[in-house]
């Protein structure tokens, strides 16, 4: 499944790269030897980061699944095989949103 809106693609690509940074931050900081306190707030806001970055990027991929599911029916006709399938990609989003951080 690949991200077929180039905007949304370019922010999650935006968050990654903000979240590098903070990354990149809290390496110099412990190297700096700054304080556990100052740390750890930097660390909970990457945390943050990486949690609103995976909900958008979910938000993008279970709406391409739902449309091309929607295409599947309307273009075949038949409705048993695609709820089959529905069920399947359904099981598989929601196994993806446990592995979320």
């Amino acid at each position: 499944m690949k991200i077929q809106n180039n905007e949304s693609k370019q922010k999650v690509i935006q968050r990654l790269r903000r979240i590098e940074g903070q990354v990149r931050g809290v390496q110099s900081m412990l190297e700096e030897e700054r304080d556990c306190r100052e740390i750890m707030q930097q660390l909970t806001a990457i945390h943050s980061a990486v949690q609103s970055t995976s909900r958008a990027f979910f938000q993008d991929y279970a709406a391409v699944c739902l449309a091309e599911m929607d295409e599947e029916e309307v273009s075949s006709g038949s409705s048993a095989g695609v709820q089959a399938k529905r069920e399947k990609i359904l099981q598989e989003m929601i196994t993806l949103l446990d592995k979320t951080p």
